[in-house]
């Protein structure tokens, strides 16, 4: 089995779990209800969560409350700025190391792409399917996509509007193996920023929040030493176009409320809750 594909697919069971919670929380469904909502046995339901998420249903679900986001924004918010100073003084090194970044610069954002060729796929990630690009310089763009790659592949021209795009599976799949690994902690992937000066500033933020904590818009504006500009902020990270790897995802409301994502809310649900497992699981194991 390719690596990826089966935690893809059980990432499309926990979406219709977390569907379900959101719709019946009030009344607190039962384990078995909110297996059979998933297709799965208790059972069954039990295992898929061990394999992706790497705790129990129940552990889960602690990570999916307003009260939970509340608290990590608490325990996030103090350190955003200084990792944002620590990490722009590497070079394009940040604080998720297995991301490194080039990003273009004033001139080269304003010729569109002009000479590149940009190379284009659709790949298993452990949050669904996803349209991944790659220019010479790293990886470009990574754009869920539920279905029909056909609107990632006009928002890759949008943004690249004078690069030469081609399909090209087999580089593609390269690529989607390296970020597997390096997800993992094996390795380490290049992403290619296009965008204005700002822009570039808030994504280059956005890699200083560590897996398994959350910043607002207003904490990211102060790491940039631009107060104030929470609205822009939000703008520009709503204008990521390399989801997870950039992880816009881990960027909420004040009121610890999730907020919007362009790539489907309970994805973006499901991605904070695995990362608070994940990085629970690694304390657990640090202090044992």
């Amino acid at each position: 089995m390719e690596q990826g594909e089966q935690p893809s697919r059980d990432y499309r069971r926990i979406t219709r779990a977390i569907a379900f919670l959101n719709e019946r929380q009030p009344a607190q469904p039962s384990l078995d209800a909110v297996a059979d909502a998933a297709g799965l046995s208790p059972f069954h339901f039990q295992r898929l969560f061990r394999r992706w998420a790497g705790v129990s249903p129940k552990q889960y679900l602690q990570y999916l409350t307003v009260e939970h986001a509340k608290a990590l924004l608490g325990a996030s918010e103090s350190v955003l700025g200084a990792s944002y100073g620590t990490g722009l003084s590497g070079p394009g090194r940040l604080h998720d190391h297995f991301v490194a970044v080039n990003a273009v610069t004033p001139g080269e954002y304003r010729t569109g792409g002009a000479g590149l060729t940009l190379r284009w796929g659709v790949g298993d990630t452990p949050y669904g399917a996803a349209l991944i690009a790659l220019s010479p310089r790293g990886i470009c763009a990574l754009s869920f996509v539920d279905g029909a790659s056909d609107e990632a592949l006009t928002q890759l021209h949008a943004a690249w509007p004078n690069a030469t795009v081609k399909h090209d599976a087999a580089a593609i799949d390269a690529a989607r193996r390296r970020i597997i690994e390096a997800t993992a902690g094996n390795g380490q992937v290049l992403v290619h920023l296009s965008g204005t000066n700002f822009q570039v500033s808030v994504w280059q933020a956005l890699l200083t929040i560590p897996e398994g904590q959350l910043a607002t818009y207003g904490g990211l504006a102060q790491a940039i030493d631009r107060p104030g500009s929470s609205r822009a902020v939000g703008q520009a990270v709503g204008r990521n176009a390399i989801a997870w790897l950039i992880p816009c995802h881990r960027v909420i409301r004040a009121s610890g409320a999730l907020g919007g994502y362009r790539w489907d809310r309970v994805r973006k649900q499901a991605m904070l809750a695995r990362e608070s497992a994940r990085e629970t699981s690694r304390q657990t194991r640090a202090s044992a």
